[in-house]
């Protein structure tokens, strides 16, 4: 078959895979048939890239990391629903429409989905952009992110489609995906996440695309902002209908209702199918139907009128805390787990719940042997609410925050709230760590992936970061997925990186509070490390954009035992610890402020700024009178114009590419 016909049945047996299973609830296939079809289809546009088209379901498993994310202005706000708690609450709020509009109005009731909210903008069936809630005036492109989920159509079905169709919905996070999350980083001593709307927010806003690939989210519609639809429907259920025969997902949950009492049966009734649904759930979401009458209702400076939200109450039960735990998360975050007597909430069975942190423990007066309250609304990890003091019998114990880390025996601070293991060889920590020191942004050693990670220190062939640049061809023939030559490409790659520079060393090996851009701070005044090593807390504080809590941090890292030995092995492995800042300095970009904003068609933006970096250009994210140039894509938006009134100068991408060039 023709590469090109090929491609096409491919693109769409999945695009009705994923109609399929997300609108109709009726899998054509098994999830590793799909992924074998998928996998199938990446390689073939990879064989034919002259075949590229933007809405392929390939385009899903995502791009390269991006830099930052472009503030958008919502052509419609995405305003909040305002709440009520009782019954007879929701039902004055039916009588006032009533009266407001002289009869009582149709209403539908559907599940109040535990997500983050987003607009989903799609031009003649196209998606092109997708903006976070934020302010509800205007919010975050996450555009790449959503292209990842595969609930989001990337183009809609049929063929007298919309020419502009703004759908607001939740994305969310399936309880099965959350729960998985979890208990990986539970077994890797990660910090766990509160519940799954936190996780689908922390998701969301990685710049990683893939990340969002791989944690299975998903999206249903709630709303609609701008539409421009020749025929669109009058009504919300009729909407509804319309826009899942295009291929968005919708609740199958709706109900239309044509009396408060039939509202209230509405609401009683759903209380009881919250917990099946497989996500979370945190009310119900009551509107009127009539479009009209919602225009002629309005919106107060927040909300709109004509919706309300049912929230139901928490389910809490009473329970004894036997014990508190610590565990330490990837960056040193130390964090208090109960374990509690099991009991029964919201349809599991719970026996441990987050006590959040030190100060919430005081704050609750929460001990060793309390009976507690424990609650899970909307939540899927609970929480500890509340001690019952009437129950002690002296017999309860304090809860007193930890001095030493409980893995690794280091100093533990305090910093805020928070209580961090500071020692940057913490073996709870170190497996992340060693993730993040291989990453393209730091230390970019190709070749060296999350698995093999896991394999090399499960092998016992890694306990330090040096460990990486003693590894030979014979060690890592053994381990899957390795032959002889991928074990001497991963080696040649790991040798390579040890001319990275220092600034890339510095943001890799996981001292907190300094990253990428700190690194870069700190090495244009200390480009060796024995200049490094001199400097006081007071030089550092002088640095630009440096407080006392970061100037400590980084004094107390490089000074310890610990700090000391990990800078003593990487210097004896080879591994170069200084920078030469002239090296690369292009009179063109030098000491230069520029401005990155809008989409590039001949660069990935991370890559771009690392480059410029290198150049002398300091590449910030807002513009402002300091700034120089601004270097501006396709869809530029609010940083342009900026840049326009200001009289900044601006280039396009041949501007650009002819600068790079000279």
């Amino acid at each position: 078959m023709d590469p090109l016909d090929q491609i096409l049945q491919l693109r769409k047996l999945l695009d009705r895979a994923n109609y399929a299973y997300y609108v109709d609830a009726e899998p054509l296939m098994s999830d590793s048939e799909y992924d074998k079809l998928l996998r199938e289809l990446i390689e073939l546009e990879h064989l034919h890239p002259e075949h590229y088209d933007s809405t392929s379901p390939a385009l899903r498993i995502g791009g390269e990391p991006l830099s930052g994310f472009e503030s958008v202005v919502h052509r419609v706000p995405m305003q909040s629903i305002d709440n009520t708690y009782t019954l007879s609450d929701l039902q004055s709020w039916y009588e006032r429409m009533g009266e407001f509009l002289g009869a009582p109005p149709v209403c539908t009731c559907d599940p109040k989905i535990d997500g983050v909210a987003i607009s989903l903008r799609y031009v003649e069936g196209i998606l092109v952009q997708a903006v976070t809630r934020g302010d509800g005036e205007r919010g975050d492109d996450v555009t790449p992110q959503a292209r990842c989920i595969r609930s989001v159509p990337l183009r809609l079905r049929g063929e007298k489609l919309p020419k502009v169709l703004e759908v607001r919905g939740e994305i969310f996070m399936p309880n099965v995906s959350f729960n998985k999350i979890n208990k990986e980083r539970e077994a890797q001593g990660i910090q766990l996440f509160a519940n799954a709307r936190n996780a689908t927010a922390g998701t969301l806003k990685s710049l990683d695309p893939k990340t969002v690939s791989e944690r299975n989210l998903a999206f249903l519609c709630h709303g609609r902002g701008e539409v421009v639809w020749n025929g669109e429907p009058s009504r919300w259920h009729e909407f509804v209908g319309a826009v899942r025969k295009l291929g968005i997902p919708v609740s199958d949950q709706l109900v239309v209702c044509n009396t408060a009492q039939q509202i209230i049966e509405a609401v009683d009734s759903f209380e009881e199918q919250k917990n099946n649904l497989g996500f979370g759930i945190d009310g119900m979401v009551i509107r009127v139907d009539l479009f009209d009458s919602q225009v002629e209702l309005g919106s107060t400076a927040k909300s709109p009128r004509w919706c309300i939200a049912f929230k139901y109450p928490a389910e809490q039960g009473k329970t004894l805390l036997s014990k508190v735990e610590w565990q330490v998360g990837k960056n040193g975050t130390l964090t208090p787990r109960a374990t509690m007597e099991p009991i029964f909430i919201a349809g599991t069975t719970v026996q441990h719940a987050t006590l959040h942190n030190i100060d919430e423990i005081h704050r609750k007066d929460i001990r060793v042997g309390d009976l507690v309250v424990v609650e899970k609304a909307g939540e899927i990890i609970p929480q500890v609410v509340s001690s019952i003091p009437s129950f002690r019998d002296g017999t309860q114990e304090e809860i007193s925050p930890p001095t030493k880390c409980p893995v690794c025996d280091g100093p533990v601070e305090k910093e805020g709230p928070k209580l961090y293991c500071v020692s940057p060889e913490c073996p709870a920590q170190f497996r992340e760590k060693v993730k993040w020191f291989a990453g393209r942004d730091q230390m970019d050693i190709d070749g060296l992936g999350d698995k093999v990670v896991d394999q090399l220190i499960d092998a016992g062939l890694v306990h330090h970061f040096a460990d990486l640049y003693t590894l030979t061809s014979d060690d890592l023939l053994p381990l899957e997925g390795f032959a002889e030559k991928s074990a001497m490409a991963l080696v040649d790659s790991i040798e390579e990186s040890k001319t990275r520079g220092f600034t890339r060393v510095l943001s890799a090996v996981g001292i907190r509070l300094v990253g990428k851009a700190t690194a870069r701070t700190i090495v244009k005044i200390y480009p060796t490390l024995q200049l490094l090593q001199v400097a006081t807390i007071e030089d550092f504080v002088a640095l630009h954009d440096f407080g006392e809590i970061t100037a400590e941090t980084l004094h107390k890292a490089i000074h310890s035992k610990q700090g000391e030995e990990l800078f003593n092995k990487l210097a004896s492995v080879g591994v170069v610890l200084s920078q030469d800042q002239n090296a690369n300095l292009d009179p063109v970009f030098a000491n230069k402020t520029m401005v990155i904003t809008g989409t590039l068609e001949r660069w990935e933006r991370s890559a771009l700024t690392e480059e410029l970096e290198q150049r002398g250009a300091k590449i910030t994210g807002s513009v402002s009178k300091n700034t120089d140039v601004v270097i501006a894509g396709e869809k530029a938006g609010s940083k342009l114009k900026k840049a326009q009134d200001l009289g900044i100068e601006i280039w396009n991408e041949e501007q650009l590419a002819a600068s790079l060039s000279m």
